[in-house]
């Protein structure tokens, strides 16, 4: 299926690594330009020199949890890119315990994404193939075998709310807003692969929860987002795209 993304321009936070890095090369692979950020400068500079061999990059180094960092980086990915049709929220904040946990997730991972449409919808209401992409996540929507009560899940289920409200707001200027709910993702130096080795029961039962049997890779995550972001996805807007290999216990109708 040709997605009919060549000459599209997107913008990814948290793109250094897993998620985001494969949903950048995706994305240059169908031919659109990419702006990248990440928090971590050295690494960002790394992996923007391989994404620029296939295609045009732009990258900058930015905390999502500066409002003000995050419109900067998009003014100027605006500008190096002649504009932006596609806009994908991807970073979160560790998930970790007490207070700094619970404003740490609020900053990152709800407040990115208000800031990110705040600061992109006046380029995006210029693109006649305007799309919002953030990433959630399994934990946002059930509390499985595997999960426990932490900022991670509850604020992804705001994430999720704040999606579908956009998409209703957004939608008569001909902006699209999806979410992406991954369940476990494995991916060399990710949290997956730091459990397989460190906790292996609860490696073992993330495995047996699936019921395909396996974690999913961050490029099966990478094909969702691009295909909700590109035109072949053009009278989507408001879902939620579970991408978890039968991991969760739902019935959806």
């Amino acid at each position: 299926m040709d997605l009919d993304l060549r000459g599209k321009r997107a913008i990814i936070s948290g793109a250094s690594r897993g998620i985001g890095l494969s949903i950048a090369r995706t994305l240059l692979a169908e031919g659109a330009s990419v702006g990248v950020c990440a928090r971590g400068e050295e690494h960002l500079n790394e992996v923007a020199g391989e994404l620029s061999a296939l295609g045009t990059v732009f990258h900058k180094a930015v905390d999502v949890g500066d409002a003000a960092a995050v419109a900067s980086f998009v003014e100027d990915a605006a500008g190096a890119l002649g504009g932006i049709d596609i806009v994908v929220v991807n970073a979160s904040a560790a998930t970790g315990k007490g207070a700094q946990a619970w404003q740490n997730s609020f900053d990152v991972d709800l407040m990115s994404l208000v800031n990110f449409i705040e600061a992109a919808k006046p380029h995006l209401e210029k693109s006649d193939a305007a799309s919002v992409v953030t990433i959630s996540t399994t934990s946002a929507l059930e509390a499985g075998p595997i999960s426990t009560a932490n900022s991670y899940g509850a604020l992804k289920a705001a994430v999720l709310q704040h999606s579908s409200a956009q998409a209703r707001a957004l939608g008569p200027a001909g902006i699209r807003v999806n979410a992406v709910s991954p369940g476990p993702v494995f991916f060399e130096g990710g949290a997956w692969d730091t459990i397989k080795t460190s906790r292996p029961a609860l490696y073992e039962a993330a495995l047996d929860a699936a019921s395909l049997g396996k974690l999913a890779a961050a490029q099966d995550v990478a094909n969702a987002v691009t295909f909700l972001s590109s035109p072949a996805a053009g009278h989507i807007t408001g879902i939620n795209m579970v991408v978890d290999g039968g991991f969760t216990n739902r019935f959806d109708f």
